[in-house]
């Protein structure tokens, strides 16, 4: 699993809840206040929490996680008939930490839901990895993640470069059942649509770092 995750930037793990953990998740969701879209606010839930670290075991069982990382976020993305999305070509830049540092190493800063972000140089960036766990089956009807295999080792891109290496390279729809997870590096080139046939699409966007980050930065959550 470890060598595909290098190689591509990314790696599918079927199965990494059970049948019943998703069934538990799907139903604290529906307690759970999101504005659109979804929310990044779910570590202030305990069993968001508990969720995160049995994830986090499994990975580390797994070889696909060090097991000195931590659980630094988890975000709600919700696509449904109201609120049918879609994300244009991107990489992920953005780290949520307690509070703002100055360096010449840190980028663009915003908050978002009272939460404070920075871009991180990609030498940072590379040491993470997001687990998107699907509550719901997802196929080619329901505006699924489409990635560009490996774009993830081209460091930072521009928007021209990324485009370029698209037309490259091509994409690949991650198509997943309830309980399968994506694992992907935060560098790799990704994007969605909107669902053709509207349904609940709900991903619980977990991501995982190590203990301590440099620059001064401390994480808002580290579970």
């Amino acid at each position: 699993m470890l060598e595909a995750l290098e190689a591509r930037g990314y790696v599918l793990a079927p199965g990494l809840l059970t049948r019943r953990e998703s069934v538990v998740a799907a139903r604290a969701l529906e307690r759970v206040s999101a504005h659109g879209a979804g929310t990044r606010n779910l570590f202030g839930l305990p069993w968001c929490r508990a969720l995160a670290k049995r994830v986090r075991a499994r990975l580390v069982k797994a070889s696909a996680l060090s097991d000195s990382a931590v659980a630094v976020q988890c975000t709600l993305f919700d696509k449904t008939p109201k609120h049918n999305w879609l994300v244009t070509l991107h990489q992920d830049f953005s780290i949520p930490v307690c509070a703002r540092v100055h360096h010449p190493s840190l980028g663009v800063w915003s908050e978002k839901e009272r939460e404070h972000f920075v871009q991180a140089p990609p030498e940072l960036l590379e040491t993470l990895l997001a687990v998107r766990v699907h509550v719901d089956d997802c196929g080619v009807e329901n505006g699924p993640l489409r990635v560009v295999p490996g774009s993830h080792c081209g460091g930072r891109l521009t928007d021209a470069a990324a485009f370029e290496l698209r037309s490259v390279v091509g994409e690949s729809p991650c198509l997943v059942k309830s309980g399968d997870a994506l694992l992907m590096r935060p560098l790799l080139l990704h994007a969605s649509s909107k669902a053709s046939v509207p349904s609940r699409r709900r991903v619980l966007h977990l991501l995982f770092g190590p203990p301590t980050l440099p620059f001064g930065l401390e994480w808002k959550h580290a579970v």
